[in-house]
């Protein structure tokens, strides 16, 4: 059980602090009747819980956690840390973030802090034990939330205050001066430095910055804003040590760490929003919750949603009929153990008044208000998938220095060449073919799966490299893998550096597509299954990326045909690892391949656009089309949405899902 609450967690973001009082008994009423059971209080109260420096005024939040309480109602409760009130920013505007050109930025939005502050950070610890003290024993306390969607609006500040801090981060992680000039390699233009203290943030320079000191610049800033977090954590954990601890992660979000955050947190917990006008955005969604569930390799929490429109893309397009409900079934398919949203009432002002709520400014006469109450019913009938797993037999790995590093800017052979793209080259068809996925950080132990994909390891260190020959099993490693040390400098004779032994291939040159060019592979006939093209010879088309490969003691699958590379080697093998060159737009001959030899099977066959999941003795099968589908359930059961018994052929009418507990399973 990931709180306090049983079964599945179900509310929402709740700002009471929004309305006149007489209102709060109204939404509690309302709350208890859609079946919500918890509730996300205070995220950006601290102006009204502290209104002068060292005052608090906690009436109002007693009132709201005792009405909660009396509904059944638990509380996600935040330190109210998101962003510092008007008084203090007004008092020490130091403490506000600067931007790379040297602006310091001013009051009016949110996360209006500059992350190395010792103002704000003070401030933050000691509003998160006062918290702590006033409620470290209020019965509806479930859960504690600290900050909230950390490096969405503040990831870097570039001020006086953080430069000494970075400078401190280099001095521990390089040791000395020195340290650092063979780390950044400052020979290269004439950067070398003669002591740490004339070290800078990557400030707007007139040209393109070290790569080393960007990448240490990234590393930095997500370290710095998980001291904050660990900081209030330290207090809470003092004050009540048997409450979980989280702050709510963004996805695939590119400017922090989630492997190192997961490790301080209690449980993970994520923000993520679909675009409804997208019909593929839920294939990247699956990528980003088996991120989550990967992350600990234990159920996490979908901690916000939209139950329709958001407020914040150029065209907000709102859930059509059934996606609501869609949606939130596929984060419980893959490890969620509840759905929340934001927010519960839909606000009159602000930024997000035209952001959807459980609700909407229509009450309960609304559209949404109908989708609430029936997903509310859905949840309690699933109650019994909490705290189940997944088994995967396939794991991608994934990690944020090779992102860093390849998304560079100015530096790299192309900017094409997107970590989050070659991600969902694998995992696409992976997700379509009903094949269980977890994610896996370099370095990590892969025995337990029976294939391992690499879609890129730019960022390779022999630490990673060891890893992955120790694994020993089917292996694919993609494009541009191997290329630099954790420093950003290129291995001793090349990509793919300490991967050359296990890939048996060394890379010359890469050769990176301009826009709007293709490169055509040759697949050597029997190397890989199914499907040929005309001609008998099964071929691939790559975008983006190639590149002029020399083979060592590898055998060669593929050729590129055609172009300045005709007849070099494109996808090799050696023993159980496979290296692609490349950058095909379908992998699914590769893919199919490796999967038939390593025995992995779908959990169910399922039409284009069926999604199914298993968790634990539980099939998911979400129907993504407005179509109806047709599928064999691959064994009988009882659906817990319809409460009915299936078996053999079914219709799976559009946007419809069932969730089947498998007879004999559990």
């Amino acid at each position: 059980m990931l709180t306090r609450v049983p079964g599945l967690l179900f509310g929402g973001d709740y700002n009471p602090e929004q309305w006149p009082e007489e209102v709060w008994a109204e939404d509690a009423r309302l709350m208890a009747e859609a079946g919500v059971n918890m509730a996300t209080v205070a995220v950006f109260a601290w102006s009204r819980l502290e209104p002068r420096p060292g005052e608090y005024d906690f009436g109002w939040l007693d009132r709201v956690l005792d009405l909660l309480h009396a509904h059944g109602i638990a509380a996600d409760l935040a330190t109210a840390t998101a962003t510092p009130p008007p008084w203090l920013v007004r008092d020490h505007p130091e403490a506000m973030p600067v931007d790379a050109a040297g602006t310091r930025l001013e009051f009016g939005s949110r996360q209006g802090y500059c992350p190395s502050s010792p103002i704000y950070r003070a401030h933050a610890v000691r509003l998160a034990r006062a918290m702590a003290d006033r409620y470290g024993g209020h019965p509806a306390l479930a859960m504690w939330h600290v900050g909230n969607e950390y490096a969405d609006h503040t990831l870097e500040c570039f001020c006086e205050e953080s430069a000494r801090h970075f400078r401190r981060w280099l001095t521990e992680r390089h040791g000395d001066v020195a340290g650092l000039n063979a780390a950044w390699g400052t020979s290269c233009w004439g950067q070398h430095y003669t002591s740490i203290d004339q070290v800078n943030p990557p400030r707007k320079a007139p040209g393109p910055i070290n790569p080393g000191q960007l990448l240490d610049w990234r590393r930095f800033c997500s370290d710095a804003l998980l001291e904050c977090f660990e900081a209030e954590k330290a207090v809470l954990r003092e004050l009540t040590p048997d409450v979980p601890v989280t702050t709510n992660f963004m996805s695939l979000l590119p400017g922090l760490d989630y492997w190192r955050w997961a490790e301080a947190e209690d449980l993970v917990s994520d923000d993520a929003y679909p675009d409804p006008a997208d019909p593929a955005s839920h294939v990247a969604t699956a990528l980003s919750y088996d991120l989550m569930r990967s992350l600990k390799r234990r159920p996490w929490l979908l901690l916000e949603s939209a139950p329709s429109a958001v407020s914040w893309r150029e065209v907000n397009a709102p859930k059509p009929p059934g996606v609501m409900r869609l949606h939130s079934l596929q984060a419980l398919a893959h490890g969620s153990d509840g759905v929340m949203f934001f927010q519960w009432r839909q606000a009159k002002y602000g930024p997000e008044k035209f952001h959807s709520a459980l609700l909407p400014h229509g009450g309960t006469a609304a559209r949404g208000w109908r989708d609430t109450l029936r997903l509310g019913d859905d949840l309690r009938n699933l109650h019994e998938i909490a705290g189940t797993g997944t088994d995967a037999d396939v794991a991608i790995v994934f990690g944020w220095e090779s992102l860093w590093g390849l998304e560079a800017p100015e530096s790299m052979p192309s900017d094409r060449l997107r970590l989050k793209d070659l991600l969902l080259t694998w995992y696409r068809p992976l997700h379509e073919r009903g094949v269980a996925v977890d994610l896996a950080p370099p370095g990590r132990d892969l025995s337990g799966y029976r294939l391992v994909i690499v879609p890129n390891l730019y960022l390779c260190t022999e630490e990673h490299a060891k890893a992955l020959a120790a694994y020993g099993g089917r292996l694919i490693v993609g494009p541009f893998s191997g290329v630099v040390d954790a420093a950003d400098q290129v291995h001793e004779g090349g990509a793919p550096g300490p991967l050359r032994d296990l890939l048996g291939v060394a890379v010359d040159e890469f050769w990176p597509l301009p826009d709007g060019e293709t490169q055509s592979v040759r697949l050597v006939p029997g190397a890989v299954r199914p499907g040929t093209a005309e001609g008998g010879e099964p071929r691939l088309t790559a975008r983006t990326w190639a590149e002029w490969v020399r083979v060592l003691d590898a055998e060669v699958v593929a050729r590129y045909e055609g172009g300045e590379l005709d007849g070099l080697p494109a996808i090799t093998r050696k023993g159980g690892a496979t290296y692609v060159s490349c950058l095909p737009e379908d992998v699914t001959p590769i893919l199919d391949h490796a999967l038939a030899e390593t025995g992995v099977a779908p959990v169910a066959a399922v039409p284009p656009g069926v999604e199914a999941t298993r968790r634990g003795g539980y099939l998911f099968l979400l129907n993504h089309t407005t179509e109806p589908a047709r599928l064999a359930l691959p064994a009988a059961g009882f659906d817990l949405l319809s409460r009915r018994r299936l078996d053999g052929e079914i219709v799976l009418a559009g946007r419809d899902a069932i969730v089947l507990r498998i007879e004999g399973e559990k």
